[in-house]
């Protein structure tokens, strides 16, 4: 049996990993870590692969090791300190996935990641004894506790997307989308619809190989440094956040946080230097009623009359979070139902699923941790207050 089995190999379960293994280092021969690709951060650098992102959008001090100034260390001591960005110190993707590299070898975690997705979780009966884990490889374990650490919920597609008909490739979700591995046209016609982060590094991946972008953004495209203000980061919002009971007002506080999506100030002046080139439409306070496939090319109508074509339609449209969208969490609620706030779960302080020895991490502990829960800096708050759970058990 295990004494925790981590559902997931991310940034945030490597942050607890560490961080437990710093507190208690006999729990490495009982600590499993469970995840699809049977690697340590493989969905996270494949997706920073796909969409050509030159750095990231956390702070230097926010990263999977405990020690907060370690990525500036190693930064220093690899003599690679040009690649932190800013004021700020934003790595560049590449030495981040260095130092998470020497991170796993630092807390001897490599290969410790077995291959494998969980597929039911069942809770004990009288909740007395562990839980069971099956997984998809066919095997079963057992687990004192279980922290789930993965997905970010479903593709969240448009309502006017969905039952239209158009060729494989000229409707994607940006979860489908590999810029390395595209294959365009000189002057093929892409419509990118989205105003975050995502639909910017698809822009100008899109631009970088000849293609003519079309960025439509249902309000204005928002400049900023980060997801949410600095503010977020520390007490100076959080402290208010925590003292307010209402769950509901909560989930109000962090969607205003967020306020939708937005994009970097440096990703921004490309793409207005795209703009000014004429490589570039940008259809701001526009939102898409409907779209036809008409002889081989989308004929996309917007509200106003606004008609648009193209040949591609790139979906940079964000995910679903909620319990609804996530299986195990869907069997979790159907054994022990708990409150639930618009889909999201209202947890334990230590991010418990109330009633049972299972542990959220990432987007869906936003209630408890706030609106950066699912960054770098939500992981390590994260780690730290199951951390506490653990070690006093």
């Amino acid at each position: 049996m295990a004494d925790l089995v981590m559902v997931g190999a991310g940034p945030q379960a490597l942050a607890l990993s560490c961080l437990l293994l710093q507190k208690r280092p006999r729990l490495h021969r009982r600590l499993r870590i469970v995840d699809p690709s049977g690697r340590w951060l493989s969905r996270w650098q494949r997706q920073m692969e796909r969409y050509e992102i030159p750095w990231l959008r956390s702070p230097s001090p926010h990263h999977p090791h405990p020690n907060a100034h370690a990525l500036r260390r190693f930064a220093h001591n690899q003599q690679r300190h040009r690649q932190l960005e800013g004021r700020y110190g934003l790595p560049h993707t590449d030495l981040f996935a260095a130092f998470c590299r020497e991170v796993i070898s630092e807390f001897a975690l490599e290969g410790r990641v077995q291959a494998a997705s969980v597929e039911h979780i069942n809770l004990p009966a009288n909740r007395k004894g562990p839980l069971e884990l099956s997984l998809s490889d066919g095997t079963s374990v057992q687990a004192g506790r279980v922290v789930i650490a993965s997905g970010s919920g479903s593709p969240q597609w448009p309502a006017w997307s969905k039952g239209i008909a158009g060729e494989a490739d000229a409707l994607q979700h940006s979860d489908a989308i590999d810029l390395p591995a595209l294959r365009l046209r000189p002057g093929e016609r892409i419509l990118i619809v989205g105003g975050g982060l995502t639909s910017a590094h698809l822009s100008l991946g899109a631009l970088r190989r000849g293609a003519q972008v079309q960025l439509l953004c249902r309000r204005g495209l928002k400049q900023k440094p980060f997801d949410a203000d600095p503010g977020w980061l520390g007490p100076k919002y959080l402290k208010g956040f925590h003292a307010e009971p209402c769950m509901h007002r909560r989930r109000r506080l962090v969607l205003e946080a967020r306020d939708g999506g937005s994009i970097t100030p440096e990703a921004g002046a490309e793409l207005r230097e795209a703009q000014r080139r004429g490589e570039l439409q940008l259809h701001e306070h526009c939102e898409v009623q409907a779209a036809h496939w008409k002889s081989g090319e989308w004929d996309i109508v917007c509200g106003g009359g606004q008609r648009l074509s193209a040949d591609r339609i790139w979906l940079a449209t964000g995910h679903r979070q909620g319990v609804s969208q996530q299986p195990l969490l869907q069997q979790l609620h159907q054994q022990q139902s708990i409150e639930l706030v618009d889909d999201w779960p209202v947890l334990g302080p230590d991010l418990r699923w109330p009633g049972t020895p299972v542990h959220l991490m990432g987007g869906l502990s936003a209630l408890q941790i706030g609106p950066a829960a699912r960054n770098l800096f939500g992981g390590r708050e994260a780690a730290q207050r199951i951390c506490r759970a653990v070690v006093k058990q």
